[in-house]
Parts: structure tokens; C-alpha cells; sequence
């Protein structure tokens, strides 16, 4: 099997380990928030989320931080990583700021206008900046992602966010929970919902850029909702949500990953095949279990 071949000789195993070893910080902290996800429908502000990456790539481009097509290997460092960290915290701020409920308690305007104005803006941004930098960059690794590409520094970065993640959902929890399963009478107990809206966009900014080497820009947001949708269609008790969400994500991640090594196929595409057919059954057999 190339699974293993790719794993066991040292020759491989180099390129590949610390890829893995991100992939299973971005399972972690996207199965934890992917409850929040689904329950509160914030599936398309992830997806507004994860573009704006590319106003990120295109300023890196264009201050010569990415590499071309015709590189050997993508360049790495803290510049560019920061660039595209802020372009998709900025955008995931400015789409709660623009959709923010007013005094009678409306959004200003609507969610899913903030995040279609947001995602085209910084679309068009990153595709004039990568054309003007005239370097010619390989789409397909940021649009899908590669294992190649994911290195000791990246594997670092997403266990740091996917550490800060998962204590911050700790620790907020209560308020979280409350406000994702009902936000009117969380705001009436006196949760700041608004803060605790604001906090979840940030972390799914947060687990956008760690999932975004790995699976891409256009799948990094399947990884913040199906592991969600797959536990919630199994049980509606939190703990068992949770662990399901968990093991769901890590499943996928790491059938994915075989179905890449033995395909030779691209990595986001297969973990998110993979987990899109483990919602097929869910979905199957939740559906059996409500006819009972």
C-alpha cells in the first residue's frame, strides 16, 4: 500500500507527517466549532470567511511572498501567513459588524447579503493583486490544498490556533451553548450575545487559515460544517454531539488522507468526499431511527 510506503520510509515520510499532523489539529478544532456552526446556520459566513484568503494571497503576491507556478515549493513564513490571517479575521469581523442587529433587534442587513458583499469584494481584490504581481500562481494548491505544501512551521501554527480555540470554546462555553440553542432567551438571562457572535466569527476565521493549506480555499469550509451536520443528524445530546462531531472529523481526515496516498488524488477534495459520504449514511440512518 502506498499509505504505508509514504508513511514508514524516511525518504517520504518527511513531506508528508507534518501535513498529517496539522490535519488532525484542523479536525479537532473545526469539529468543535462545526456544532456551533450548524446550530446557529453560519454555514456561507465560512465560506465568505475562507475567500477572503484570497485578498490575503493577492497582498502577499504582490509583496513577493508567494511563490510561482513555476517554483519548486511554495514559500513559507510568518509574512504571509499573517496576511492571509488578517484578511480573513477582517473579513469574518466586518460581515458580523455589517449584519448586526439593530434597536429593534433586525439585522441591518441581512447575513447572507454581508457575506456575498464581502466574499466578491475580496475575490476581485485578490484576483487583480495576483495579476498585477505578474508571478503566475498555482491555483489549484490554494484552491484544494496540498500535503506538500504543509510544513513544520504550518504544522505548529495549527495546533497554536487549534490550542487557543478549543480553550477559548472552554472556557465560554456556557454562553456559547446558551446562545446557539437559543439566542432570545440567552440575550434575556443576560448573555452578550453579540460578543458571543463576534467570538465564534473570529474562531472560525481562526480555523479557516489552519484548515486552508490542507483542504484549500473553496473546501476549508466543509470541514466547519459537515462533522456537525453528521453528529447532529445521529443525537441531540450535546455529549454525545461533541464526541460524534470529534470522531467524524478525525475519521474523515484520516480515510481522506489514505484515499489521497492510494489515488494519488488531491487531499481537500478526498477528506471532504469522504466526509460527504459519512453524512450520506447519517442522514440514511437518522432518518430510520426517526421512523421508529
Amino acid at each position: 500500500m502506498n499509505t504505508i510506503r509514504y508513511l514508514s520510509d524516511p525518504a517520504f515520510a518527511g513531506l508528508y507527517w507534518p501535513g498529517i499532523i496539522a490535519g488532525l489539529a484542523m479536525a479537532l478544532m473545526c469539529a468543535l466549532l462545526s456544532v456551533l456552526v450548524v446550530l446557529k446556520r453560519l454555514a456561507f459566513i465560512g465560506q465568505g470567511i475562507s475567500h477572503a484568503g484570497f485578498g490575503g494571497i493577492g497582498v502577499a503576491a504582490i509583496l513577493g511572498l508567494t511563490a510561482s507556478a513555476t517554483a519548486a515549493a511554495p514559500l513559507h513564513g510568518i509574512p504571509q501567513f499573517l496576511i492571509i490571517l488578517a484578511f480573513c479575521i477582517a473579513a469574518s469581523l466586518l460581515i458580523g459588524f455589517i449584519s448586526r442587529p439593530t434597536g429593534r433587534g433586525q439585522p441591518s442587513t441581512h447575513a447572507d447579503t454581508a457575506i456575498g458583499i464581502v466574499l466578491v469584494a475580496t475575490m476581485a481584490l485578490g484576483a487583480i493583486l495576483v495579476a498585477a504581481s505578474r508571478r503566475g500562481l498555482a491555483w489549484e494548491s490554494f484552491l484544494f490544498g496540498s500535503l506538500l505544501q504543509v510544513g513544520p512551521w504550518d504544522a505548529a501554527i495549527a495546533w497554536l490556533l487549534a490550542t487557543f480555540t478549543i480553550a477559548t470554546v472552554l472556557l465560554a462555553r456556557r454562553g456559547l451553548l446558551f446562545w446557539a440553542f437559543d439566542e432570545p432567551a440567552a440575550e434575556a438571562f443576560g448573555v452578550r450575545v453579540g460578543l458571543c457572535r463576534f467570538t465564534l466569527l473570529f474562531l472560525l476565521a481562526l480555523a479557516t487559515v489552519a484548515a486552508m493549506k490542507l483542504a484549500g480555499v473553496v473546501l476549508a469550509t466543509a470541514l466547519l460544517v459537515l462533522p456537525g451536520a453528521i453528529a447532529l443528524r445521529l443525537s441531540h445530546r450535546l455529549s454525545t454531539v461533541l464526541a460524534l462531531s470529534l470522531a467524524s472529523a478525525v475519521l474523515g481526515l484520516i480515510a481522506g488522507i489514505v484515499l489521497c496516498f492510494e489515488t494519488d488524488w488531491v487531499p481537500g477534495p478526498c477528506i471532504v468526499g469522504v466526509l460527504s459520504l459519512m453524512f450520506a449514511a447519517a442522514f440514511t440512518l437518522g432518518g430510520r431511527k426517526a421512523q421508529r
